[in-house]
Parts: structure tokens; C-alpha cells; sequence
């Protein structure tokens, strides 16, 4: 019986590890689109359409973020990969928190959709961090 447990929590962990491989490799896609074509990304995401140097700037600040994670997830194993993990924990809990409160001033849908990808990479963060804590 133990072993069939042992069995099945190891596949659960591979499968975790495959989704979060997943994620870093999103974060880096969304990185390079969003550095290459701020403008666009901040009119897909519902955050304006006109051109503002301002908000371009930041939006690639944010990319060089994703960038950053998602590549230092992949590029590392073992103990530093664990960090990787909890840094982007942090960082997707941050933004949950950040787009509860701005949703006052945002569209219902932006807000939803920005609450969802960040509340849901957060949530795959912490099932990874806390599998780790306990392996």
C-alpha cells in the first residue's frame, strides 16, 4: 500500500514539475513579446491604446521580470530551482494582490483576466513550493 502511494506522489511531482516547466517557459514567451511590442501588449491586455513612452517603459520592466524568472527557473536544478520557485511565488502573490486592488479602476474583464493568470500561476507556485518544502 505504501508503495502504491509512493508511486502516485511521484507522479503527482512530475506532473507539477511539467506544469511549472510550462509556466517559465510562458513567462519568457510573455517576456519577449511584451519587451519587443509593449504598445501591443498593454492594448491586448485592455490598458490603452495610445502611445505613452511612460507605460511602455514599465511594461518592459515587467517583461524584463518575466524574462528573468522563467529563464532562471529553467536554467537552474536541485536547491536553486526550489528558489527560482519561491521567488515567483512571491511575485504572482504580488500580483494578485495588486490587481485586487486596482480593480475599482480597471475593466471587469482586464481585472479578471490579470487576477486569474496571476491568482492561478500563484496558486501552481504554491502547490510546487509546498511539495518541495515536504520532499
Amino acid at each position: 500500500m505504501a508503495e502504491v502511494t509512493e508511486t502516485k506522489n511521484k507522479g503527482v511531482a512530475e506532473r507539477l514539475d511539467a506544469v511549472m516547466l510550462n509556466v517559465a517557459r510562458g513567462r519568457v514567451a510573455l517576456g519577449l513579446a511584451a519587451f519587443a511590442a509593449p504598445k501591443l501588449t498593454v492594448k491586448v491586455m485592455g490598458l490603452g491604446k495610445d502611445a505613452n513612452p511612460g507605460r511602455d517603459y514599465v511594461t518592459r520592466m515587467f517583461a524584463a521580470r518575466e524574462i528573468a524568472l522563467g529563464a532562471g527557473y529553467l536554467l537552474s536544478r536541485g536547491p536553486a530551482r526550489k528558489t527560482w520557485a519561491r521567488l515567483g511565488l512571491v511575485v504572482d502573490g504580488l500580483d494578485t494582490v495588486n490587481g485586487l486592488r486596482s480593480r475599482p479602476g480597471l475593466p471587469l474583464w482586464v481585472s479578471a483576466g490579470a487576477i486569474g493568470i496571476a491568482g492561478g500561476t500563484a496558486a501552481l507556485g504554491a502547490a510546487k513550493v509546498t511539495r518541495d518544502l515536504v520532499s
